[in-house]
């Protein structure tokens, strides 16, 4: 008995110690952090499974609750910690970096510094989300304030004054793309004089160099791979360019300018060889990625009357999405829109999903064949879009507006998501909220 035992216990062991590492690889596969603007790839897609499918009541009720001032800068989650940008105006104006427990809501770490918006309009807080990456946390302020702390601590480990450093021509919403990390590279849409695209060593905060005399847009760069190459796409207020991530050069650049004033917010998207983008005041545009060397040809170009009638789609701060050759968004007023990719023709228009209202927001992240959407209103819907239409399979409610902005009907959600480890985590101008969408 005593070498039966011992032989019979090491197959089940070694069984045991497979399973078990089997069962924690598969935890490790479907639980998913969020660290930075759109998700961990950067296109808005959640690909954890084990998710409600329906919700089951109206009401969504928070995991946790912790207090903010506004802003509109989505909260990011990574290791274990949710950050997010806010902006206070007494005792004094400054914009604060604030780090909450994943779990709990409980505080980590704040930084405070003084930041005085000037004549910027919509004066609510910092625009952009924190990029959190190697263990750094990336946050650029509304007027161009740029730090580097430490993500767990938030020690500072650089900061930089771009607009006294760049001298920033203002949009007159101030700086809203969040830093973009491209190897090691940090990359920022500013707008300075000469330099509207600015390079850092995302290590030591060293210029690396700078990219066209264009005025300022609201969008993040995105990055795509065009003739065995990667190419940072910047849409700014005067056109769209291809730049070289190895020192900014410029590879292509189809000129696109305001008609009225740079007012391009929602992020580029891009399916195969095209990429879409769409302005409230200047329409709907494809443009097709060459793949034998570096250009872009234009596909179509549609734009309204003005931006109440429309005609494919002219969206202010809603990215779109772009999927199995179709566009689906939200235009000018609230309409949820399907368009032809090929085309641009539009193919359904639905007023159920947000009120219709000037501006009015709709954020879309997609899920496997569903899309989660959180509208203005502060509630998050199930949904499936597709060539035939807008299908509601859930809806509830979860934050509500405050009215910093648009107090007339009654205040607005205007915040992107995140979505992390099975929950949602997504703010007003009060507070920041964590719900569980897990299965039960």
């Amino acid at each position: 008995m005593m070498l039966h035992g011992p032989q019979s216990f090491l197959p089940r062991l070694r069984v045991g110690l497979v399973v078990a590492v089997v069962a924690l690889l598969v935890s490790t596969a479907v639980a998913e952090d969020w660290p930075q603007w759109r998700g961990p790839t950067r296109d808005g897609v959640w690909t954890e499974t084990g998710l409600v499918e329906k919700f089951a009541a109206d009401k969504l009720e928070p995991k946790w609750r912790a207090p903010v001032g506004s802003g509109y800068s989505g909260p990011t989650v990574a290791k274990g910690k949710v950050y997010v940008m806010d902006r206070l105006t007494k005792p004094e104006e400054v914009e604060r970096i604030l780090c909450f427990d994943e779990s709990t809501g409980k505080s980590q770490w704040t930084h405070a510094y003084p930041a005085n918006y000037g004549r910027v309009s919509y004066p609510a807080g910092p625009r952009a989300s924190v990029t959190i990456h190697d263990g750094r946390a990336y946050a650029i302020g509304t007027t161009g304030r740029f730090h580097c702390l430490d993500a767990e601590s938030g020690k500072v480990l650089w900061e930089k004054d771009l607009e006294q450093l760049y001298n920033i021509q203002m949009p007159i919403w101030g700086i809203a793309g969040s830093p973009f990390i491209v190897d090691n590279l940090v990359v920022l849409h500013i707008g300075g004089k000469g330099k509207c695209i600015l390079a850092l060593d995302r290590i030591s905060g060293e210029e690396r160099w700078t990219a066209l005399s264009d005025k300022a847009q609201y969008t993040t760069p995105i990055l795509v791979q065009q003739a065995g190459q990667p190419v940072i796409v910047v849409w700014t207020g005067s056109s769209v360019a291809g730049l070289a991530p190895a020192d900014g050069k410029v590879l292509w650049q189809h000129v696109w300018p305001a008609s009225k004033m740079p007012i391009g917010v929602a992020t580029p998207v891009v399916e195969k060889d095209q990429i879409f983008f769409t302005s409230f005041y200047d329409g709907s545009l494809m443009l097709k990625l060459a793949q034998d060397k570096p250009a872009v040809e234009k596909v179509w170009q549609i734009v309204g009357q003005n931006e109440i009638n429309t005609d494919a789609l002219q969206s202010i701060i809603s990215t779109p999405v772009f999927d199995g050759g179709h566009v689906y968004g939200v235009d000018s007023y609230g309409q949820l829109r399907g368009l032809e990719g090929s085309s641009g023709k539009r193919l359904w228009e639905n007023l159920t999903a947000v009120p219709k209202a000037r501006w009015s927001t709709i954020h879309f992240v997609k899920n496997g064949d569903k899309y989660w959407l959180f509208n203005e209103r502060g509630e998050l819907i199930i949904a499936q879009l597709a060539s035939t239409g807008y299908t509601e399979i859930s809806r509830a409610k979860l934050l509500e507006p405050t009215t910093d902005q648009l107090r007339q009907r009654g205040g607005v959600c205007w915040s992107h998501p995140a979505y992390a480890n099975k929950c949602i985590f997504v703010r007003n101008d009060n507070e920041i909220v964590c719900a569980s969408l897990e299965a039960k």
